[in-house]
């Protein structure tokens, strides 16, 4: 007779499957705690390069040289990195803002995000399959990175979208290219405006408008301190106020898709894909709102959190290989170049009219 099949919840069962993750965590959790150390380098630091964008880029780099030998014996822990580290490092990241957050920038703040982030997300759609001829896959990752909070909304959108590795990274560059020129550009432009009297804008309104139209948080930080500390302050709030709108984006996104999906083998719409993770997301932001989690603890699990999406981003490097980034060519660089453009110009826009209309 045969012997009875393991559970897969059993102790042995358990201790082979962490068996075979075992050499693909370590490796995945090398990449990232190097990216880490090399994150905290001044000069990484001030061109607003976090460890997320570093461990992604040395993920490619070991991903196309040492990774091919390393990766029958990895695969298992990359993957699991990949699929579950980030789900735990997005619900996490709730713990980086409150709802009070939403109350220190007002209606207009609140507004002037919503406005940007879903006229932004609607141009990278169209625009992406429509002028530039690019998968929709590809497309709505540009576009969740372009109107949310950058590499890390791209990875939040991979699991509804359900892009692959190398449309990810691609989605993921063009954020980190973008954003690095947002950087430099956007206080040289306050600079300018500020000595010729084109539009009237102070710090906080700069921070505003930053903070609303910028990619990643970093990015955000560098782009408020280069003017001052206040317009900084402002800034991160109004980026944290859009960081917040990622779960119902998430959900509102997995329900345009299934309403609009192909139909599956049965002739039945797609399902919903229930991005649970999001949810996990705003229960941790409540709690954080209520402030009676101890500073340290609060502290440490940011710590975490880090180091769980640094994990996850060295994970999807190893598994990008560059002749396929070669494969995606300019139209990725272009819809974000497009982007960029209306995040500048059309986000100038929408903060000035909300402003002038709630006065």
């Amino acid at each position: 007779m045969n012997a009875p099949a393991l559970s897969p919840w059993s102790l042995p069962a358990l201790r082979q499957r962490w068996q075979l993750r075992l050499p693909g965590l370590l490796l995945v959790g090398l990449v990232a705690a190097a990216s880490q150390y090399l994150a905290e380098l001044p000069w990484l630091q001030a061109h607003g390069l976090s460890a997320l964008t570093v461990a992604i880029v040395a993920g490619i780099v070991v991903g196309n040289t040492l990774y091919q030998r390393l990766a029958p014996a990895s695969a298992a822990g990359v993957g699991f990195s990949k699929h579950w580290l980030l789900r735990a490092g997005i619900v996490l990241y709730g713990l980086r803002l409150t709802f009070q957050d939403i109350g220190q920038v007002g209606v207009g703040g609140v507004l002037t995000d919503a406005l940007v982030l879903t006229s932004t997300f609607a141009l990278a759609w169209w625009a992406g399959t429509r002028w530039f001829g690019l998968d929709r896959e590809s497309a709505l990752l540009i576009g969740a990175g372009s109107s949310i909070c950058g590499a890390a909304a791209v990875m939040a959108a991979e699991p509804v979208v359900r892009g692959r590795a190398d449309q990810v990274t691609v989605a993921v560059s063009t954020v980190v290219v973008l954003g690095t020129l947002a950087m430099f550009l956007y206080p040289a432009l306050y600079q300018l405006n500020l000595a010729h009297g084109w539009i009237p804008m102070d710090t906080q309104a700069y921070g505003v408008f930053t903070g609303s139209t910028v990619h990643e948080v970093a990015q955000v930080v560098a782009a408020g301190r280069a003017v001052s500390e206040g317009a900084a302050n402002t800034a991160v709030i109004a980026k944290m106020v859009r960081v917040m709108m990622l779960a119902p984006f998430l959900i509102g996104l997995s329900m345009l898709l299934a309403r609009g999906g192909v139909p599956g083998a049965c002739g039945q719409r797609a399902k919903i894909v229930v991005p649970w993770f999001a949810f996990g997301f705003v229960a941790v932001a409540g709690l954080n709102s209520l402030q009676m989690l101890p500073a340290a603890i609060v502290s440490a699990a940011i710590d975490l959190d880090t180091v769980l999406l640094a994990m996850a981003m060295a994970a999807l490097g190893l598994t990008t290989h560059v002749s396929a980034l070669r494969k995606a060519g300019m139209r990725p660089l272009l819809l974000a170049l497009l982007l960029f453009g209306w995040l500048l110009a059309g986000g100038l826009g929408i903060n000035l009219g909300v402003h002038a209309l709630l006065g």
